[in-house]
């Protein structure tokens, strides 16, 4: 079960970070849901996190130059040496400010690690 959804990431998308269509790229996206996720990890433990996985990343609505994307972070599982996050992405439109669509969600793996890269217990 997850925990409340916090906030963990907000940012403002800019022109550098689009497509020839003028939308913003899907790996900028990704990029911050990894961001995003490896903070919610670091709040649950200390030490080192690799990302193992990112499962299901479906693009429900595109994101626009201006917008304000803020990023969902909560914890769904903790194993031995592992963990998995939710994070859940919102864009509030910069033209129209209040107006909140939904971008995507993802489930993310995290494993911890040790000083030479192997799992290690968290």
């Amino acid at each position: 079960m997850a925990d409340r959804l916090d906030p963990t990431l907000r940012i403002t998308m800019l022109p550098r970070d689009t497509n020839a269509h003028g939308t913003i790229f899907g790996g900028i996206i990704l990029s911050h849901i990894d961001l995003a996720g490896g903070i919610a990890a670091s709040k649950q433990a200390s030490g080192n996190f690799v990302t193992r996985a990112m499962r299901e990343v479906e693009f429900i609505a595109p994101v626009y130059v201006g917008d304000v994307v803020s990023f969902y972070a909560a914890v769904l599982r903790r194993g031995t040496t592992s963990i998995t996050i939710k994070v859940s992405v919102e864009a509030e439109r910069g033209k129209e400010p209040r107006r909140r669509v939904k971008v995507t969600e993802a489930e993310v793996v995290y494993v911890a690690v040790d000083e030479t890269g192997k799992p290690a217990p968290l």
